[in-house]
């Protein structure tokens, strides 16, 4: 896996995914930005919350469940002094569906935190106290 950054001006960078893909990364004001891009930790935030509903969403659909949405919240703390790392993630998936069991949604979240799930796995590893829980939305 490669990727590429590159600087634009102020604190604002290009990033290049090896498939091509392209986000703008971009500081407040107050650190020399123009707040027009995603903030780099947040951007680890999200690649976290993406590589897990990817799972939860794939071993789901595996067990046959009907989901129709899966919307992932994370809440995350950071250390107050430099370097600002992550502390505390917690992930809070809420998933949609018609007649959905339970035992398939909590063993979804389980297998994506202990088995699947390389970013959450990596943040674990590295110190940081990563949670998840989920809700169930019945639909008729």
């Amino acid at each position: 896996m490669k990727a590429t950054v590159k600087w634009v001006d102020g604190v604002m960078f290009l990033g290049e995914s090896g498939s091509g893909h392209t986000v703008v990364m971009d500081g407040p004001p107050e650190a020399g930005g123009r707040n027009m891009g995603i903030r780099p930790m947040e951007t680890v935030l999200v690649g976290l919350g993406g590589c897990a509903s990817f799972d939860v969403v794939s071993i789901l659909k595996k067990a046959r469940q009907d989901i129709r949405d899966v919307h992932t919240e994370l809440a995350a703390e950071r250390a107050d002094v430099e370097p600002k790392v992550f502390t505390k993630i917690h992930l809070h998936f809420v998933v949609t569906g018609k007649n959905l069991k339970e035992a398939h949604v909590k063993r979804a979240v389980e297998l994506s935190a202990e088995k699947y799930c390389s970013a959450s796995i990596l943040m674990g590893r590295a110190g940081v106290e990563v949670t998840h829980d989920y809700e169930i939305v019945e639909i008729d």
